[in-house]
Protein backbone atom coordinates (compact mmCIF):
# COMPACT_ATOMS: atom_id res chain seq x y z
CA UNK A 1 0.00 0.00 0.00
CA UNK A 2 1.53 3.60 -0.81
CA UNK A 3 1.48 5.83 1.58
CA UNK A 4 2.74 9.71 1.69
CA UNK A 5 2.99 12.14 4.37
CA UNK A 6 -0.51 13.76 3.66
CA UNK A 7 -2.55 11.08 3.39
CA UNK A 8 -5.13 10.00 6.14
CA UNK A 9 -4.27 7.21 7.40
CA UNK A 10 -3.23 8.04 11.32
CA UNK A 11 -0.53 8.00 12.94
CA UNK A 12 -1.11 4.83 14.61
CA UNK A 13 -2.45 2.98 12.07
CA UNK A 14 1.11 3.85 10.05
CA UNK A 15 3.11 2.46 13.29
CA UNK A 16 0.89 -0.62 13.69
CA UNK A 17 1.66 -0.94 9.93
CA UNK A 18 5.54 -0.64 10.34
CA UNK A 19 5.07 -3.20 13.61
CA UNK A 20 3.56 -5.72 11.29
CA UNK A 21 6.70 -5.17 8.59
CA UNK A 22 5.59 -2.36 6.19
CA UNK A 23 8.19 -0.12 5.64
CA UNK A 24 6.44 1.88 3.79
CA UNK A 25 4.06 3.04 6.66
CA UNK A 26 7.47 3.51 8.47
CA UNK A 27 8.93 5.84 5.69
CA UNK A 28 5.25 8.12 5.56
CA UNK A 29 5.84 8.09 9.31
CA UNK A 30 9.09 9.18 9.21
CA UNK A 31 8.12 12.62 7.24
CA UNK A 32 5.36 13.21 9.40
CA UNK A 33 6.81 12.89 13.06
CA UNK A 34 10.68 13.38 11.86
CA UNK A 35 10.33 17.06 11.35
CA UNK A 36 8.25 17.60 14.81
CA UNK A 37 10.97 15.61 16.52
CA UNK A 38 13.39 17.93 15.49
CA UNK A 39 11.46 21.23 15.99
CA UNK A 40 11.40 20.57 19.22
CA UNK A 41 14.55 19.24 20.18
CA UNK A 42 16.12 21.92 18.19
CA UNK A 43 13.85 24.88 20.54
CA UNK A 44 14.63 22.68 23.60
CA UNK A 45 18.78 22.31 23.20
CA UNK A 46 19.19 25.77 20.60
CA UNK A 47 22.11 23.32 18.37
CA UNK A 48 20.81 22.17 15.13
CA UNK A 49 23.35 19.08 14.70
CA UNK A 50 22.04 17.59 17.87
CA UNK A 51 18.90 18.19 17.35
CA UNK A 52 19.00 16.11 14.46
CA UNK A 53 20.93 13.85 16.61
CA UNK A 54 18.15 13.25 19.06
CA UNK A 55 14.79 13.31 16.31
CA UNK A 56 17.18 10.52 14.85
CA UNK A 57 17.21 8.69 18.69
CA UNK A 58 13.88 9.71 19.19
CA UNK A 59 12.54 7.76 16.02
CA UNK A 60 14.56 4.77 16.56
CA UNK A 61 12.76 4.27 19.55
CA UNK A 62 9.53 4.42 18.02
CA UNK A 63 10.69 1.57 15.50
CA UNK A 64 11.75 -0.34 18.72
CA UNK A 65 8.27 -0.28 19.91
CA UNK A 66 6.23 -0.31 16.88
CA UNK A 67 5.78 -4.24 17.46
CA UNK A 68 4.27 -3.84 21.10
CA UNK A 69 2.10 -0.40 20.62
CA UNK A 70 -1.02 -0.61 22.60
CA UNK A 71 -3.82 1.00 20.17
CA UNK A 72 -5.65 3.39 22.04
CA UNK A 73 -3.40 4.15 24.91
CA UNK A 74 -1.63 7.37 23.84
CA UNK A 75 -1.66 9.41 20.33
CA UNK A 76 2.05 8.33 18.90
CA UNK A 77 2.33 12.33 18.34
CA UNK A 78 1.72 12.96 21.77
CA UNK A 79 4.22 10.02 22.41
CA UNK A 80 6.70 11.45 20.70
CA UNK A 81 6.31 14.76 22.21
CA UNK A 82 7.35 13.04 25.63
CA UNK A 83 10.19 11.26 24.35
CA UNK A 84 11.57 14.36 22.36
CA UNK A 85 11.27 16.27 25.61
CA UNK A 86 12.71 13.58 28.11
CA UNK A 87 15.86 12.72 25.98
CA UNK A 88 16.31 17.05 25.01
CA UNK A 89 16.16 17.39 29.25
CA UNK A 90 18.21 14.78 29.89
CA UNK A 91 21.03 16.59 27.29
CA UNK A 92 20.81 19.42 29.09
CA UNK A 93 21.62 17.91 32.24
CA UNK A 94 24.74 16.55 30.97
CA UNK A 95 26.01 19.22 29.59
CA UNK A 96 24.76 21.66 32.43
CA UNK A 97 26.96 24.38 32.92
CA UNK A 98 28.20 24.30 29.15
CA UNK A 99 27.65 27.37 26.74
CA UNK A 100 24.73 26.43 24.28
CA UNK A 101 25.37 27.20 20.50
CA UNK A 102 22.83 29.66 19.15
CA UNK A 103 21.16 29.57 16.01
CA UNK A 104 18.70 31.62 14.80
CA UNK A 105 16.63 29.54 12.44
CA UNK A 106 16.65 29.69 9.14
CA UNK A 107 14.68 33.46 7.90
CA UNK A 108 12.14 33.15 4.76
CA UNK A 109 14.11 33.90 1.59
CA UNK A 110 11.17 36.46 0.53
CA UNK A 111 12.64 38.83 3.71
CA UNK A 112 14.77 41.82 2.89
CA UNK A 113 18.52 41.66 4.68
CA UNK A 114 17.28 43.95 7.68
CA UNK A 115 14.41 41.57 8.50
CA UNK A 116 16.46 38.74 8.50
CA UNK A 117 18.94 40.50 10.49
CA UNK A 118 15.72 41.07 12.99
CA UNK A 119 14.15 38.02 13.09
CA UNK A 120 17.37 36.27 13.66
CA UNK A 121 18.40 38.57 16.77
CA UNK A 122 14.33 37.87 17.73
CA UNK A 123 14.65 34.09 17.56
CA UNK A 124 18.17 34.38 19.21
CA UNK A 125 16.65 36.59 22.20
CA UNK A 126 13.91 34.27 22.63
CA UNK A 127 16.03 31.19 22.39
CA UNK A 128 18.31 32.42 25.08
CA UNK A 129 15.31 33.56 27.32
CA UNK A 130 13.97 30.07 26.95
CA UNK A 131 17.48 28.30 28.20
CA UNK A 132 16.96 30.40 31.41
CA UNK A 133 13.99 28.67 32.09
CA UNK A 134 13.46 25.79 34.57
CA UNK A 135 13.55 22.15 32.36
CA UNK A 136 9.60 21.88 33.06
CA UNK A 137 8.35 25.43 32.15
CA UNK A 138 10.59 25.57 29.31
CA UNK A 139 8.67 22.08 27.77
CA UNK A 140 5.58 23.44 28.86
CA UNK A 141 5.93 26.46 26.90
CA UNK A 142 7.99 25.06 23.68
CA UNK A 143 4.78 22.65 23.49
CA UNK A 144 2.24 25.10 23.89
CA UNK A 145 3.02 28.49 22.36
CA UNK A 146 5.56 26.86 19.61
CA UNK A 147 3.93 23.99 18.73
CA UNK A 148 0.45 24.70 19.54
CA UNK A 149 -0.33 21.77 21.35
CA UNK A 150 -3.50 21.73 23.52
CA UNK A 151 -2.96 21.62 27.53
CA UNK A 152 -4.62 18.23 27.61
CA UNK A 153 -2.40 17.12 24.70
CA UNK A 154 0.46 18.57 26.80
CA UNK A 155 -0.30 17.24 30.05
CA UNK A 156 -0.27 13.67 28.39
CA UNK A 157 2.84 14.46 26.90
CA UNK A 158 4.77 15.23 29.96
CA UNK A 159 2.66 13.15 32.40
CA UNK A 160 1.40 15.45 34.52
CA UNK A 161 -2.03 17.15 35.32
CA UNK A 162 -3.73 19.80 33.41
CA UNK A 163 -3.51 22.03 36.27
CA UNK A 164 0.39 21.92 36.32
CA UNK A 165 0.81 22.87 33.02
CA UNK A 166 -1.58 25.52 33.16
CA UNK A 167 0.28 26.66 36.00
CA UNK A 168 3.98 26.11 34.12
CA UNK A 169 2.78 28.14 31.51
CA UNK A 170 1.73 30.65 32.98
CA UNK A 171 5.04 30.79 34.85
CA UNK A 172 6.76 30.22 31.84
CA UNK A 173 5.28 33.20 30.18
CA UNK A 174 6.05 35.56 33.18
CA UNK A 175 9.54 34.33 33.55
CA UNK A 176 9.69 35.04 29.64
CA UNK A 177 8.61 38.58 29.64
CA UNK A 178 10.63 39.52 32.65
CA UNK A 179 13.83 38.16 30.45
CA UNK A 180 12.86 40.11 27.04
CA UNK A 181 11.17 42.81 29.43
CA UNK A 182 14.43 45.44 28.33
CA UNK A 183 14.97 44.43 24.61
CA UNK A 184 11.93 45.68 23.03
CA UNK A 185 13.72 48.63 21.04
CA UNK A 186 16.66 46.48 20.65
CA UNK A 187 15.14 43.32 19.20
CA UNK A 188 12.93 46.21 16.68
CA UNK A 189 9.63 46.56 18.27
CA UNK A 190 10.42 50.05 20.02
CA UNK A 191 9.02 51.45 16.48
CA UNK A 192 5.65 49.72 16.95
Amino acid sequence: MAFDAHTEVSDETLLVLYGNGDRVAARSLTLRLGPLAYRVALRMLGDRAEAEDLAQEALLRLWKIAPDWRTGEAKVSTWMYRVVTNLATDRLRRRRGVGLDEAPEVADGAASALEQMIDADRAQALQMALEQLPARQRQAVILRHLEGLSNPEIAEAMEIGVEAVESLTARGKRALAALLEGKREELGYGHD
